[in-house]
């Protein structure tokens, strides 16, 4: 999906950053993070949104969570945990994310401007404009050709390829999306292990990006942070740990 032609509206508040003061009814983990205070516009337990989470692989060591206020906002917060003797941890204070235009959906499909729900694996590779900025995945720094296969109708659908010609469809000139595309990680929607092959029409191209303008917009669908705040996740992200990222309304955390 075009993240370029996107640009409705500002990010949300200020980033308590780790290790500043907190703000009002904030706390601190045992690490020193900062944990966001209760959302009173409709998040009943935030104190640890990853202790809600029901159905992670045993496995998994680290979980990033992409949540906001009912399927209608543009705005969410992104919180990264990590499992230390059996408990979620914050990692990072709730950092300003934003969505989708037309919010998120349990029915994504592709052309559609909605953040698809769920829990996603992050791929295998990584990717940029730029170069590696240190992150624990193999990384791929984009030249010309480089392309997001998002043609419906294509065998090589929501795929990365490499090629001289235009695959169709909305697929992405990857190399040409800037500032989106300094650095970002791919969300595994509608491809392996969430599905074995994916679905003609279901959606593609759902990635972790950089805001396409300094104040933070809306996207066609992935989710985006400040630079900072990304390089922060990006480079914390480690295979190793299996990690998960879920993508929901802060009622629906439950479900995942």
């Amino acid at each position: 999906m075009k993240r370029r032609t996107l640009i409705l509206g500002a990010a949300v508040g200020a980033v308590v950053p780790a290790g500043a003061a907190t703000t009002a009814g904030a706390t601190r983990s045992a690490g020193g993070a900062a944990v966001a205070p209760s959302d009173k516009r409709g998040d009943p337990t935030p104190a640890n949104r990853a202790d809600r989470l029901t159905t992670l692989p045993s496995q998994t060591r680290q979980v990033v969570v992409v949540a906001g206020n009912g399927y209608a906002t543009t705005h969410a917060t992104l919180e990264t945990f990590e499992r230390i003797r059996g408990r979620w941890t914050p990692v990072t204070a709730a950092l300003p994310a934003r969505i989708g235009s037309k919010g998120f959906s349990d029915n994504h499909v592709e052309g559609v401007a909605t953040t698809p729900t769920g829990v996603y694996s992050v791929g295998p590779t990584m990717y940029g404009i730029s170069a590696d900025p240190g992150v624990r995945y193999p990384y791929h720094r984009l030249v010309t050709n480089d392309w997001w296969n998002e043609n419906p109708k294509s065998p090589a659908y929501n795929t990365f390829q490499h090629t001289a010609t235009n695959p169709g469809g909305y697929s992405e000139a990857l190399w040409k999306e800037v500032p989106a595309y300094t650095h970002f990680a791919v969300i595994t929607y509608n491809m392996p292990p969430n599905v074995a092959k994916p679905v003609p029409n279901a959606g593609s191209g759902i990635f972790l990006h950089q805001f396409s303008t300094a104040a933070g917009n809306a996207t066609a669908g992935c989710v985006s942070l400040s630079r900072d705040h990304l390089v922060r996740v990006l480079t914390w992200l480690d295979p190793a740990a299996a990690p998960r990222i879920v993508l929901s309304p802060y009622e629906q955390l439950g479900r995942y």
